[in-house]
This record gives C-alpha cells, structure tokens and sequence, in this order.
C-alpha cells in the first residue's frame, strides 16, 4: 500500500491549512493539480472547487466531502475511511459497496467492480 506524502505544492499547504482563498489563487490558470497518492487526512473539502484535483491514491480519512461532485474524478486506490459523504456525487464505476467498504473499514477503493 502506498504511503500518504505530503506534496510540495503551496495549494496542498493551503488546503491542509483551510485556507480557501490561498488554494483558489494558487490554483488560478492550472488546468491540474496532482494530489495523487496526498495526505489529506481530516481536510475539509466540502466548500473547494475539487475539478481541477487529481486525487488517485489519496489518504482522505477523515476528511469532508459533503457535497462534493466526484463523478468526473479518479478516485482508484483512496481512502476514505470515516470521511463525511453526504450528498456527495460519486463515479458510476465505484459500487455503493465500495464506498460503503472504504468509510467503514478503510479499504483502498477500486473502480468497476
């Protein structure tokens, strides 16, 4: 299993930070920022713009999620054991079990199973 890192990326530390306004102006004219494999245990996701992010084997446990529209991002191999999910918009490729497996028990998702 891969280990969660910290990424070198002054959005990353504005987000870890909650700092919205930060992570909108550091994000401004990037078409990705890659979050891949991230640690963003207990971050709150719930009011960013999560588009842009690529999040492939990120660590976001913990973290909120309400509300959010994933259905167009790569979720394969996270994490999202205890994360906050309501009204949250997930791919068709990751099963209601998946989600279920990897809020309670912290299983790595995988898609199209």
């Amino acid at each position: 299993m891969p280990v969660p890192k910290f990424i070198d990326d002054p959005a990353f530390r504005d987000l870890r930070e909650y700092d919205i306004k930060h992570f909108e102006e550091h994000i401004q004219g990037r078409q990705q920022i890659d979050f891949s494999g991230a640690d963003l245990r207990a971050v709150d996701l719930s009011q960013v713009d999560v588009s842009k992010l690529i999040l492939r084997d990120a660590y976001l446990r913990d973290a909120d999620l309400r509300g959010l529209d994933l259905r167009d991002l790569d979720l394969e191999g996270c994490s999202i054991h205890n994360a906050k999910i309501g009204g949250t918009y997930f791919p068709k490729n990751i099963s209601a079990q998946e989600i279920v497996n990897s809020v309670q028990f912290g299983t790595r998702i995988r898609t199209g199973i």
